[in-house]
């Protein structure tokens, strides 16, 4: 043997080598060293975690081939400390007190050098600590000590010892080989074990920086908007968030539903939790009660295997449910009961499921015309108005189009990589005469496009689409000529360097490259008012 010890173990000074190899008691044996190596392998195989099955292998040990107190300690490479992971025959607190340093006593030696160790008398080897002092007085003892490297190639990570009761009969070297077989799959099952440890922490870190960056994007901060209106949805907002109130945002189509209800979520008590959001106008209404409650195997044609609704994935968290408005009445009985009760079956069940969500809904029907013809439950509906929150339409929040066409220019010009700085005052002005049906989702889109046309430094009126560039809006006819064109692009850069200059004709015209006077007289072709810009 290899190693430092050598010279202690006393393997010379034993006879404990059997003479016979066929012998009845070494056939047993063999049988006790093959069935125990098949159940260490099964439970090596058979757990998801590895290291679940270490105490089970130790065990194994002691009851097949007599091995008591079986140890596996692991080397931890941030302490650089030798702690025991799992023993049998030890408690608690002897398990704590197993500490080691590297190349300190037996253990410390063996993950030292990588070699395997054996000592035949504990009481008479002065490296042996004893540590753990779960052998009593080991000087009046006959107890035998092995231990060998857990390790994957040159890279020791631990090691595995067991006690053994000295006799005449005991083989050492069997021992010994037997040990290693052992410490060889208990290495490569550690060294997955570590890997798949380092995995989960990968993804649980992954999953802690994806929440923070959720709460980031959709905080308060990250609706754009000053206005008064605005204002309002946003006391609204920090009102409710931490409750579990439900809530009914409502509003137009493109008015920013969703990302209020992503806003609620992301600052509630919640936010940990799932955040599960279904589109009900979306979904055909034979599909609806069993995506949002779940169904048994076997409920309807095609249901071959159970699966769980929105209600049961968003368990612990914040179900939103977008246009709760073109929901069917028999969908809208068993919503009220999940609301009422915290309980649902599934469709084709008989079991009752109890579940802990947040409501947040939001609409843009008029759900009081909807009560009037019939077709909304009016006790849904004074279940569901508990909170209600109203997103004003765009065309009421005008004071807003300025500071959301730059946050969507900014957005799209580092997603298309265009170096564009900002958009010129006709097209600002453009923008704000517009009556947006779309609301804010029709300005994003319209921003978009501008930028995927915008080649230059300034986003211009030319750039935005055609359904903003009215006659009256862009001073030209309906069926534009080239000439047209021309008078609104030199009309509007002289509108952005009198802006520029706060109105003065002489440092307008310089940054134009042009005469005082050929700007003076273009001032007074297109009739502008330099007083605006003063």
């Amino acid at each position: 043997m290899a190693g430092g010890i050598p010279s202690r173990i006393g393997m010379n000074s034993t006879k404990n080598n059997m003479k016979h190899n066929d012998s009845p008691a070494a056939l047993e044996r063999k049988v006790q060293e093959l069935t125990a190596l098949y159940e260490i392998s099964q439970a090596l195989v058979s757990s998801l975690d590895p290291k679940q099955a270490l105490g089970l292998i130790l065990q194994t040990l002691h009851l097949r081939l007599g091995m008591s107190r079986g140890t596996i300690t692991l080397l931890s490479p941030d302490t650089h400390e030798i702690t025991i992971e799992v023993a049998h025959g030890l408690t608690g607190e002897e398990r704590e007190r197993g500490r080691y340093r590297i190349g300190e006593g037996i253990t410390g030696k063996v993950v030292q050098t990588g070699e395997p160790v054996i000592v035949p008398h504990v009481g008479k080897e002065p490296l042996f600590l004893n540590r753990t002092k779960a052998r009593g007085d080991i000087h009046k003892g006959n107890i035998s000590f092995i231990c060998v490297p857990i390790k994957v190639g040159a890279v020791v990570h631990g090691a595995l010892s067991v006690d053994r009761l000295f006799s005449e009969e005991v083989s050492f070297e069997e021992d010994l080989r037997l040990l290693t077989i052992i410490a060889s799959m208990l290495a490569q099952a550690i060294t997955i074990s570590q890997m798949m440890e380092e995995e989960r922490n990968r993804l649980r870190n992954e999953n802690i920086t994806l929440k923070e960056k959720l709460k980031e994007r959709y905080s308060l901060y990250n609706i754009v908007g000053t206005s008064n209106r605005m204002r309002e949805v946003f006391e609204m907002i920090g009102r409710v968030s931490k409750s579990d109130a439900t809530v009914l945002i409502r509003g137009e189509s493109g008015t920013g539903k969703e990302l209020v209800a992503n806003a609620i979520h992301y600052n509630s008590l919640r936010a940990d939790g799932a955040f599960i959001k279904v589109n009900c106008g979306a979904l055909p209404e034979t599909l609806i009660e069993s995506e949002l409650f779940g169904h048994e195997k076997g409920a309807f044609t095609g249901a071959v295997h159970a699966r769980t609704g929105k209600f049961e994935q968003a368990d612990g968290g914040t179900l939103f449910l977008d246009e709760i408005g073109t929901l069917n009445l028999s969908a809208q009985v068993k919503l009220l009961r999940v609301l009422q009760e915290k309980e649902l079956v599934r469709l084709g069940g008989t079991r009752t499921i109890k579940i802990d969500v947040r409501i947040i809904t939001a609409t843009s029907l008029n759900l009081e015309q909807s009560l009037k013809d019939g077709v909304f439950r009016e006790d849904l509906y004074y279940r569901l108005n508990v909170f209600p929150i109203y997103m004003p339409p765009l065309r009421e929040r005008k004071t807003d189009i300025s500071l959301l066409a730059d946050f969507f220019l900014e957005r799209y010009a580092q997603k298309y990589n265009k170096d564009i700085r900002r958009i010129s005052t006709p097209a600002i002005d453009m923008l704000m005469r517009y009556h947006w049906p779309g609301n804010v989702r029709e300005l994003g889109n319209c921003i978009e496009r501008a930028v995927l046309l915008c080649n230059e430094p300034v986003l211009r009126s030319i750039h935005l689409p055609p359904t903003l560039q009215t006659a009256e809006e862009s001073g030209s006819m309906p069926s534009k000529s080239l000439d047209s064109v021309l008078r609104n692009v030199e009309k509007e850069l002289m509108i952005d360097a009198l802006k520029s200059t706060r109105g003065s004709i002489a440092a307008a015209a310089r940054l134009l490259g042009t005469t005082e006077r050929i700007l003076g007289l273009r001032i007074k072709k297109y009739r502008i008012v330099l007083q605006k810009y003063r």
